[in-house]
């Protein structure tokens, strides 16, 4: 390994092992070693004095909607991973829907990495597709470098993104296991769906009812059944209903080979607060209730749950129109997820260590990123300097996603991202971003 060039020190740096002072080395965009706090500095190198500010690996988030190309109105990778950036994340992976074209074909790969190429301010992978009309698709798709593939189980919203039905799923898990592979599930059964109450209006009360539990529950455990018959290796998408963490947790122990994420909005807001009208709060599945919440802060807390990603599903203002039937489903959080479940984590008593084996070490691990998610020699130097007690009020303007359409405007939140690090490079700065230099990420490397 090249000479140090850069040494980070902190009193509070979050390792594997917990946190204590230390000193970090880094050279060539590494981790060359965690040193005593009071460590000598290697000569000529660059020294970054963090005092009390915590010093945490850069946060992963696996699922993240970037719409480009195609829908670059929406969002895009310049203005997603500025907002990653700015929010203490140094890599994402893409989901391969609502960009024109959808990540289904090796070629369909190959144009949205084009696309990204000069605009990624972060570490960026792909996740690809699994429609009904792809099989045929999904070794190539594998070999040219996605880190495992996407279904949806009940209607995507695009319709270049079709579900799959029950023969549909077990053809393509059966084809995405033969290979080792991994594919990640929108998790909503559509025969429950169908036969919940449809009403279109303001009132978010209406929009609940027409996404029961038991939409995610019943498709949860159908998921379990398959992947338990093949062997296969699942991952369920946005956990939204606490009621299915029995069949999961159970799963779990009989050695089903399924993992679980959740979302900051359904960990942090209530459906008890969302007002009428207010779109901004409308997601698939959706936000639900506070005691839901508990829950599925519970299922984090024991382990049913892995981690924390953020489901940022941006779109353009015109179409959260207050009408909750009508209006497009997502959240858009990237800059806001690490502060907002850091708020809501330190009321519940967890701490940092906590936060970043959900944010960082355990979505890292799901994508099978090994040099991403901890503070460790060997890993890339990517890093976010947190403030923890410091507090701040979420302006919509001084988000950097490309639409400033947020469920947590106004909220007073803690934890201020100082600066974020990628391969010791520093690309955010007190809200101030450098030049993308994001490298495009592939399975294995």
């Amino acid at each position: 390994m090249s000479e140090v060039n850069l040494v980070l020190r902190s009193t509070r740096v979050i390792t594997p092992e917990g946190t204590r002072a230390a000193t970090v080395t880094v050279s060539g965009g590494k981790i060359a070693a965690l040193l005593p706090y009071d460590a000598e500095v290697p000569a000529g190198a660059r020294v970054e004095d963090l005092g009390d500010d915590v010093l945490l690996p850069g946060l992963v988030d696996t699922h993240v909607h970037v719409n480009d190309p195609g829908r670059t109105e929406w969002e895009g990778f310049w203005t997603a991973t500025r907002a990653a950036a700015a929010g203490g994340i140094t890599t994402l992976l893409d989901m391969p829907l609502n960009s024109l074209p959808p990540t289904t074909t090796p070629d369909n790969l190959r144009t949205k990495q084009d696309v990204a190429r000069t605009k990624a301010h972060i570490d960026v992978g792909f996740w690809g597709g699994a429609l009904p009309s792809n099989v045929k698709d999904l070794r190539p798709l594998y070999d040219a470098g996605v880190f495992g593939f996407k279904a949806f189980l009940s209607p995507s919203g695009v319709e270049e993104f079709p579900e799959l039905d029950q023969e549909q799923l077990a053809r393509s898990l059966a084809e995405i296991t033969g290979f080792g592979g991994l594919l990640i599930v929108h998790a909503e059964d559509p025969h429950e769906l169908a036969e919940a109450p449809q009403k279109s209006g303001p009132e978010y009360a209406d929009f609940l009812a027409s996404r029961p539990r038991d939409a995610e529950n019943a498709a949860i455990e159908g998921l379990i059944a398959v992947a338990k018959r093949l062997d296969a290796r699942v991952h369920v998408l946005h956990l939204s209903s606490s009621d299915a963490l029995p069949l999961i947790a159970a799963a779990k122990h009989e050695g089903v080979r399924i993992t679980v994420e959740s979302c900051p909005h359904f960990l942090t807001l209530t459906a008890e607060e969302v007002p009428d009208g207010a779109t901004e709060f409308k997601c698939c599945p959706p936000i639900r209730e506070a005691a839901n919440q508990d829950a599925l802060w519970e299922g984090l807390a024991d382990g049913t749950i892995d981690c924390i990603v953020s489901d940022h599903s941006p779109c353009t203002t015109d179409l959260k129109t207050p009408d909750f039937a009508n209006a497009w489903g997502g959240i858009s959080s990237l800059q806001l997820g690490l502060p907002a479940i850091w708020t809501e984590a330190r009321k519940r008593g967890h701490g940092l260590e906590d936060v970043v084996r959900w944010m960082s070490a355990a979505p890292a691990s799901l994508a099978g990123l090994s040099q991403k998610g901890a503070i460790e020699p060997g890993r890339d130097a990517d890093f976010a300097v947190l403030a923890p007690d410091e507090t701040f009020t979420v302006d919509p303007a001084e988000l950097h996603h490309r639409n400033q359409v947020t469920a947590y405007a106004g909220k007073t939140l803690h934890g201020v991202v100082k600066s974020t690090w990628l391969r010791g490079v520093r690309i955010a700065h007190e809200g101030v971003l450098a030049e993308p230099t994001g490298h495009l990420l592939e399975r294995n490397n």
